[in-house]
């Protein structure tokens, strides 16, 4: 059985290596018809259409599949290409650089998405065939040569053949074992315990063995997180009254390897416990999200062999694990991958250093300055937004930028620490919550209420204006919100590097664009 089941694994595996030579065989005096122009096509057998595809013929149009391009051109079969300034076979194609149909009668002039939907509608008009949608779940290879894993529950019977256990003997437990280590025929260590593998038939009481084989680590985690609404039922899967309440999951967030493996597979399951009714819903997952993956330093996966792993306990024991975490929020996008940088780690910790100073600038005081109050509302804000939207490398940017205003300031008042601390916490738990304690804020920042921002005092009321000459930006001027034109004119004059530009020149124009822009043009 084992050696069958190799074969099978290595049959589908040989079939995936699409880069391999391709070989067919013309089936001589044999034709289709094209049902679209009633001409003769050659039919062909060959080993690059992957036998999960489906059943029936499979119409090779070289114009729109690179392995069919491939085909055609080692058989010298019609291949569609574009010659510039030289004749074309009068055969349908699809213009590669252009993507638009060519010698296609009606489909002239399309691009390949038009022209499925014209075509469709022109065979369905005629007869000729219909629109179908297939949905394709490739073929699992279940069981695995291992200890770990739960036993698959069947049994083997010399009269009876195969045999499920009897639900009333089920779960099937794994024995305990002293040695984990395969046996030499490629069977897993469950093949050695004799004991646990010699049973009866559950059908007809006769001698029997168990399954040796396991299942993988999928099998459990494609409905793990239905068994986490109710791990203690003894009786069922889970209650149904728990299931309608928790079901379905809010947000499941996973690497993008488990995209298609993970999601599909526990989607299927529950789509089938749905179907038995088991579960309430049709969908496990409201939302999935999907994280990037951090490299190491060389720009490669991480792995031993490669030797570019990070020991996180080493990280935490030398600079601390706040600054772990700061550290991989802070790294780059959520769901893009980015390599490791032991500097930018010490950079993240320079950054909590200075956040642990500013208890040396805390003054007193019962509301935000006006010197901070809209940077203080606009950072709740962005930082609000950003950890709801997974963008906590900006949020934390947007701390770090407010850190810089404490410090040019030169003082910090307790309403304004305190929001800082709430807004850090997400990120830096230990660090925020020793500092509300050695400050006597009261109580812990988990037990705080988050923020709000106010939008009415997220307006600046002094501004920046850049002021071009003749189009190029010569300096900026500071301005109140509601500066006039006059006023933004006389500030302007008033720059050295601006008034230098303007100099000996002719002013002919003059155009302000309120709270964005100074132009002034010279001759």
């Amino acid at each position: 059985m084992l050696i069958k089941k190799l074969q099978v694994k290595n049959r589908i595996l040989k079939e995936l290596e699409l880069s391999k030579e391709k070989t067919g065989v013309e089936l001589k005096g044999i034709a289709a018809i094209n049902p679209v122009n009633g001409r003769e096509i050659p039919v062909w057998v060959s080993d690059y259409v992957l036998m999960t595809y489906g059943t029936g013929a499979i119409m090779a149009v070289p114009a729109h599949d690179t392995r069919d391009w491939e085909f055609a051109k080692k058989f010298n079969l019609p291949v569609i290409e574009v010659v510039k300034g030289g004749d074309v076979e009068k055969e349908a194609y699809t213009d590669i650089e252009s993507g638009i149909m060519v010698n296609s009668n009606f489909l002239n002039g399309l691009n390949v998405k038009d022209a499925k939907e014209k075509i469709s509608r022109w065979l369905e008009e005629k007869g000729i065939g219909r629109r179908k949608v297939n949905y394709k779940l490739r073929d699992w290879v279940f069981s695995r040569q291992r200890y770990w894993g739960e036993p698959i529950p069947l049994v083997h019977c010399e009269k009876c053949g195969w045999v499920p256990v009897p639900e009333d003997q089920l779960p099937v437990t794994l024995p305990e074992v002293e040695s984990y280590e395969p046996t030499d025929t490629g069977e897993s260590p469950l093949a050695n315990i004799r004991e646990w593998v010699e049973t009866t038939c559950p059908k007809c009481g006769g001698k029997a063995e168990r399954e040796t084989d396991t299942m993988p680590q999928w099998a459990g985690s494609s409905w793990y997180y239905l068994r986490y609404t109710d791990p203690h039922n003894d009786n069922e899967l889970a209650g149904k009254e728990v299931l309608n309440y928790w079901l379905p999951v809010d947000w499941y967030n996973g690497g993008m390897e488990h995209t298609t493996l993970h999601l599909l597979y526990s989607r299927f399951w529950h789509k089938f416990l749905y179907d038995i009714g088991v579960v309430p819903t049709p969908e496990p997952y409201k939302k999935r999200t999907s994280h990037g993956m951090i490299l190491g330093e060389n720009n490669e996966k991480m792995s031993k062999s490669r030797g570019n792993v990070v020991n996180p306990d080493e990280l935490i024991e030398e600079f601390g694990a706040d600054t772990l975490r700061l550290y991989e929020m802070f790294i780059g996008d959520f769901e893009k991958s980015v390599p490791w940088s032991q500097e930018g780690v010490k950079g993240c910790r320079r950054f909590l250093e200075r956040v642990w100073k500013l208890q040396s600038l805390l003054v007193d005081g019962d509301e935000y300055s006006k010197e901070l109050e809209t940077s203080i509302h606009k950072t709740i804000k962005k930082v609000s937004e950003d950890y709801e939207n997974l963008k906590f490398n900006t949020a934390i940017a947007s701390l770090m930028s407010l850190v810089n205003e404490f410090c040019d300031l030169g003082r910090v008042n307790k309403p304004e620490f305190k929001t800082f601390l709430i807004l850090l916490n997400p990120v830096a738990p230990h660090i925020t919550e020793e500092l509300w304690n050695i400050l006597n804020f009261g109580g812990m920042i988990c037990e705080q209420k988050w923020p709000k921002w106010d939008e009415s005092k997220m307006i600046d009321t002094v501004i920046e204006i850049p002021v071009q000459v003749n189009g190029k930006v010569r300096g900026k001027v500071t301005v109140p919100a509601d500066a006039s034109k006059e006023t933004v004119r006389g500030k302007a004059m008033e720059n050295e590097m601006i008034s230098r530009n303007i100099k000996g020149n002719s002013i002919i124009k003059e155009v302000y664009v309120p709270g964005r822009i100074y132009n002034i043009v010279v001759e």
